[in-house]
Protein backbone atom coordinates (compact mmCIF):
# COMPACT_ATOMS: atom_id res chain seq x y z
CA UNK A 1 0.00 0.00 0.00
CA UNK A 2 1.14 3.70 -0.97
CA UNK A 3 -0.25 6.12 0.91
CA UNK A 4 -0.58 9.91 1.71
CA UNK A 5 -1.48 11.59 5.10
CA UNK A 6 -2.95 15.25 5.58
CA UNK A 7 -3.00 16.66 9.19
CA UNK A 8 -4.45 20.37 9.54
CA UNK A 9 -6.91 20.59 12.57
CA UNK A 10 -4.94 22.18 14.93
CA UNK A 11 -1.52 24.37 15.32
CA UNK A 12 0.78 22.39 12.64
CA UNK A 13 0.31 21.58 8.99
CA UNK A 14 1.80 18.48 8.16
CA UNK A 15 2.02 15.86 5.38
CA UNK A 16 3.42 12.69 5.54
CA UNK A 17 4.00 10.08 2.26
CA UNK A 18 4.46 6.53 3.48
CA UNK A 19 3.98 2.75 1.98
CA UNK A 20 3.88 -0.83 3.79
CA UNK A 21 7.01 -2.21 2.94
CA UNK A 22 9.14 0.95 4.09
CA UNK A 23 6.88 2.73 6.11
CA UNK A 24 6.99 6.62 6.37
CA UNK A 25 9.72 7.96 4.21
CA UNK A 26 8.89 11.64 3.32
CA UNK A 27 7.72 14.03 6.45
CA UNK A 28 6.86 17.72 5.72
CA UNK A 29 5.67 20.08 8.18
CA UNK A 30 5.17 23.66 9.80
CA UNK A 31 3.95 24.88 13.04
CA UNK A 32 0.97 27.65 12.20
CA UNK A 33 -1.54 29.45 14.08
CA UNK A 34 -3.43 30.06 10.73
CA UNK A 35 -2.54 29.59 7.26
CA UNK A 36 -3.03 25.88 6.59
CA UNK A 37 -5.29 26.02 3.48
CA UNK A 38 -2.17 28.07 2.03
CA UNK A 39 0.68 25.86 2.98
CA UNK A 40 -1.09 21.84 2.63
CA UNK A 41 -1.06 21.90 -1.10
CA UNK A 42 2.57 23.45 -2.26
CA UNK A 43 3.31 21.04 0.93
CA UNK A 44 1.42 17.90 -0.69
CA UNK A 45 3.38 18.58 -4.13
CA UNK A 46 6.81 19.25 -2.62
CA UNK A 47 6.61 15.62 -0.56
CA UNK A 48 4.73 13.82 -3.76
CA UNK A 49 7.86 15.25 -5.80
CA UNK A 50 10.30 13.83 -3.02
CA UNK A 51 8.89 10.34 -2.71
CA UNK A 52 8.98 9.82 -6.85
CA UNK A 53 5.34 7.78 -5.96
CA UNK A 54 2.88 9.49 -8.99
CA UNK A 55 -0.53 10.66 -7.63
CA UNK A 56 -1.96 7.76 -9.77
CA UNK A 57 0.24 5.42 -7.59
CA UNK A 58 -1.66 6.27 -4.61
CA UNK A 59 -3.99 3.53 -2.71
CA UNK A 60 -5.51 5.47 0.15
CA UNK A 61 -5.60 8.62 1.43
CA UNK A 62 -5.84 9.92 4.97
CA UNK A 63 -6.89 12.70 6.86
CA UNK A 64 -7.70 13.72 10.64
CA UNK A 65 -11.16 14.08 11.39
CA UNK A 66 -10.88 15.84 14.38
CA UNK A 67 -11.57 18.02 16.90
CA UNK A 68 -9.81 21.05 16.74
CA UNK A 69 -9.96 24.43 15.07
CA UNK A 70 -13.72 24.16 12.59
CA UNK A 71 -11.37 25.86 9.69
CA UNK A 72 -8.36 23.51 10.23
CA UNK A 73 -10.27 20.20 10.39
CA UNK A 74 -12.40 20.88 7.28
CA UNK A 75 -8.97 22.00 5.09
CA UNK A 76 -7.36 18.35 5.41
CA UNK A 77 -10.93 16.48 4.70
CA UNK A 78 -11.68 18.75 1.98
CA UNK A 79 -8.16 18.04 0.17
CA UNK A 80 -8.20 14.60 0.84
CA UNK A 81 -11.76 13.80 -1.03
CA UNK A 82 -10.50 15.70 -3.46
CA UNK A 83 -7.28 14.18 -3.82
CA UNK A 84 -8.87 10.83 -3.78
CA UNK A 85 -11.62 11.76 -6.21
CA UNK A 86 -8.95 12.56 -8.92
CA UNK A 87 -6.80 9.60 -8.29
CA UNK A 88 -9.08 6.70 -7.64
CA UNK A 89 -7.45 6.71 -3.81
CA UNK A 90 -9.66 5.32 -1.04
CA UNK A 91 -9.72 7.54 2.00
CA UNK A 92 -8.93 6.74 5.68
CA UNK A 93 -9.47 8.81 8.73
CA UNK A 94 -9.35 8.75 12.61
CA UNK A 95 -9.49 11.15 15.63
CA UNK A 96 -7.17 13.92 15.88
CA UNK A 97 -6.23 12.39 20.09
CA UNK A 98 -5.80 8.93 18.89
CA UNK A 99 -2.98 10.58 16.07
CA UNK A 100 -1.82 12.37 19.19
CA UNK A 101 -1.63 9.09 21.28
CA UNK A 102 0.29 7.45 18.69
CA UNK A 103 3.06 10.31 18.40
CA UNK A 104 3.09 9.77 22.56
CA UNK A 105 3.63 5.74 22.07
CA UNK A 106 5.92 5.92 19.69
CA UNK A 107 8.27 9.33 21.31
CA UNK A 108 7.73 7.07 24.90
CA UNK A 109 6.14 10.34 26.30
CA UNK A 110 3.90 7.96 28.30
CA UNK A 111 6.15 6.15 30.11
CA UNK A 112 4.75 2.98 29.19
CA UNK A 113 1.34 3.39 31.05
CA UNK A 114 -2.23 3.82 30.14
CA UNK A 115 -2.22 7.80 29.89
CA UNK A 116 -5.28 10.68 29.02
CA UNK A 117 -4.69 13.57 26.09
CA UNK A 118 -6.83 16.63 26.93
CA UNK A 119 -6.36 19.90 24.74
CA UNK A 120 -7.78 22.86 25.61
CA UNK A 121 -11.02 23.41 24.10
CA UNK A 122 -11.68 26.72 26.33
CA UNK A 123 -14.40 27.80 28.21
CA UNK A 124 -13.28 25.64 31.11
CA UNK A 125 -13.61 22.45 28.49
CA UNK A 126 -11.53 19.58 27.06
CA UNK A 127 -11.60 17.56 24.30
CA UNK A 128 -10.51 14.47 25.89
CA UNK A 129 -10.00 10.98 25.40
CA UNK A 130 -8.49 7.54 27.47
CA UNK A 131 -6.10 5.36 26.14
CA UNK A 132 -4.37 1.69 26.80
CA UNK A 133 -0.28 1.89 27.38
CA UNK A 134 0.18 0.44 23.89
CA UNK A 135 -2.38 3.85 22.55
CA UNK A 136 -5.82 2.11 22.08
CA UNK A 137 -8.56 4.16 22.70
CA UNK A 138 -10.74 3.39 25.02
CA UNK A 139 -13.55 5.00 24.03
CA UNK A 140 -14.76 8.09 21.33
CA UNK A 141 -13.04 11.18 21.78
CA UNK A 142 -15.50 13.73 23.97
CA UNK A 143 -15.56 17.20 24.91
CA UNK A 144 -16.09 17.54 28.52
CA UNK A 145 -16.24 20.48 31.36
CA UNK A 146 -12.81 20.42 33.30
CA UNK A 147 -14.91 18.52 36.03
CA UNK A 148 -16.29 16.03 33.99
CA UNK A 149 -13.03 15.12 32.59
CA UNK A 150 -11.72 14.27 35.96
CA UNK A 151 -14.89 11.99 36.56
CA UNK A 152 -13.58 10.00 33.12
CA UNK A 153 -10.57 9.39 34.55
CA UNK A 154 -9.53 5.85 35.52
CA UNK A 155 -7.72 5.00 38.52
CA UNK A 156 -4.97 3.39 36.43
CA UNK A 157 -4.05 6.54 34.19
CA UNK A 158 -1.54 8.57 36.17
CA UNK A 159 -0.39 10.51 33.28
CA UNK A 160 -1.88 13.61 30.78
CA UNK A 161 -0.44 14.43 27.95
CA UNK A 162 -1.25 17.83 25.78
CA UNK A 163 -2.18 21.49 26.16
CA UNK A 164 -5.42 20.55 28.79
CA UNK A 165 -3.04 18.48 30.75
CA UNK A 166 -1.97 21.01 33.35
CA UNK A 167 -5.62 22.00 34.24
CA UNK A 168 -7.24 18.51 34.16
CA UNK A 169 -4.20 17.53 36.96
CA UNK A 170 -5.11 20.64 38.94
CA UNK A 171 -8.78 19.89 39.14
CA UNK A 172 -8.54 16.06 39.61
CA UNK A 173 -6.96 16.43 43.31
CA UNK A 174 -4.47 13.33 42.60
CA UNK A 175 -1.28 12.83 41.94
CA UNK A 176 -1.19 12.75 38.13
CA UNK A 177 1.90 13.37 35.61
CA UNK A 178 1.81 16.51 33.28
CA UNK A 179 3.43 16.13 30.37
CA UNK A 180 4.12 17.31 25.99
CA UNK A 181 1.86 20.11 26.47
CA UNK A 182 2.92 21.14 23.31
CA UNK A 183 1.73 17.52 21.71
CA UNK A 184 -0.01 18.01 18.40
CA UNK A 185 -1.26 15.54 15.98
CA UNK A 186 1.09 15.28 12.91
CA UNK A 187 0.76 13.73 9.89
CA UNK A 188 3.62 11.01 10.69
CA UNK A 189 1.72 9.47 13.19
CA UNK A 190 -1.66 9.94 10.79
CA UNK A 191 0.13 7.84 8.07
CA UNK A 192 1.08 5.30 10.73
CA UNK A 193 -2.37 4.26 11.93
CA UNK A 194 -3.52 4.37 8.04
CA UNK A 195 -0.71 1.81 7.15
CA UNK A 196 -2.17 -1.00 10.08
CA UNK A 197 -5.96 0.04 9.28
CA UNK A 198 -7.85 -2.77 7.50
CA UNK A 199 -11.07 -0.62 6.07
CA UNK A 200 -11.33 2.60 4.62
CA UNK A 201 -13.10 5.29 5.86
CA UNK A 202 -16.20 5.90 3.51
CA UNK A 203 -17.35 9.33 3.47
CA UNK A 204 -15.20 10.65 5.43
CA UNK A 205 -16.75 13.45 7.88
CA UNK A 206 -15.23 15.96 9.99
CA UNK A 207 -15.65 15.58 13.75
CA UNK A 208 -16.67 18.91 15.29
CA UNK A 209 -17.98 17.91 19.04
CA UNK A 210 -19.48 21.27 19.43
CA UNK A 211 -21.16 24.00 17.31
CA UNK A 212 -19.56 26.76 15.72
CA UNK A 213 -19.10 30.27 17.35
CA UNK A 214 -20.47 31.55 14.56
CA UNK A 215 -23.88 31.25 13.36
CA UNK A 216 -25.17 32.30 9.87
CA UNK A 217 -28.22 34.77 10.23
CA UNK A 218 -31.84 33.18 10.05
CA UNK A 219 -32.15 31.34 6.06
CA UNK A 220 -28.75 31.49 4.94
CA UNK A 221 -27.46 28.54 6.45
CA UNK A 222 -25.04 26.47 4.12
CA UNK A 223 -24.52 23.12 4.33
CA UNK A 224 -20.81 22.13 6.73
CA UNK A 225 -18.74 19.23 5.39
Amino acid sequence: MKLLALETSMGKCSVAVASTDRGVTIRREAEMARGHAEALMPMVEAAMAESAIAYSDLDRIAATTGPGSFTGVRIAIAAARGLALATGAELWGTDSLSVMARRAVQDGLNGGVAFAVAVDARRDSLYFGGFDADGTPRGAPALLHVDEAVASLTTDISIVLGSGGEALAAASGRDLAVAAPDLQPDASALAELALGAMNPTPGLRPLYLRPPDAKPQSGKAVERL
